[in-house]
């Protein structure tokens, strides 16, 4: 993935890279110590290379932080998991480490923002999204290992308002075939597999114009 990533940039233009999140998720790879370092190999290299790289926790990450058991945590891995994790942080900008970005007319996380998120922690209060993201980027176990947090919330199966409804939501977190665009909401994770190490989607890149709100395929 990251290789492919680096061949279409040079292919083109770029401000910023967002990785969307849930690097590591074992599926029976639980004791491949070497695959998650060669994974997280991979991933320091991409951003020391593409240094304005913005990192997306996803919930399979902070799991491991927060010794927060779910389906792929291998007990085995947490140690090593934690160390890689710190090394691609520490590889990254500080401030292009976190929960939520906003960039221009576009919000990305790892799941996305929705309404009742925002109305348990920040009620009616007129809020710039600025100070919200902030808030929101500074939060820890406890508020974001609930189901409808930015890293767990999956607007895609309708019924789900998104906060707030003018702007472009690009997430990952829910496996798709191909990007995934639902007018407000793009999906992107077309990189997951199937228990057999088949991959779910088309393995393809977009480049997201988020001024116009607009989205491409990168070939």
């Amino acid at each position: 993935m990251f290789e492919k990533a680096s061949q279409l940039i040079l292919k083109g233009s770029y401000d910023s890279v967002v990785m969307l999140g849930d690097l590591v998720d074992d599926w029976y790879q639980e004791k491949n110590l070497d695959l998650y370092n060669a994974t997280f190999d991979a991933a320091v290299a991409f951003v020391n290379k593409h240094k304005n790289t913005f990192w997306c926790y996803g919930n399979h990450d902070v799991s491991y932080l927060w010794e927060a058991m779910e389906s792929g945590y291998s007990y085995y891995a947490r140690e090593t998991v934690v160390k890689r994790i710190n090394d691609l942080t520490g590889a990254l900008t500080p401030e292009n480490i976190g929960f939520i970005y906003k960039i221009d007319n576009v919000v990305f996380s790892h799941g996305g923002l929705i309404e009742s998120f925002v109305m348990r922690h920040f009620g009616d209060n007129q809020i710039d999204f600025d100070s919200m993201f902030l808030r929101i980027n500074k939060m820890g176990k406890v508020e974001l290992w609930q189901e409808d947090s930015p890293i767990w919330a999956r607007p895609q199966y309708g019924g789900i308002s998104l906060y707030p409804m003018e702007l472009l939501q690009v997430v990952g977190h829910t496996p798709v075939r191909t990007a995934l665009d639902e007018g407000n909401i793009l999906t992107l994770d077309t990189f997951s597999t199937y228990k057999d190490g088949r991959p779910i989607g088309d393995e393809r890149f977009v480049c997201v114009d988020t001024v116009e709100k607009k989205w491409e395929f990168v070939e």
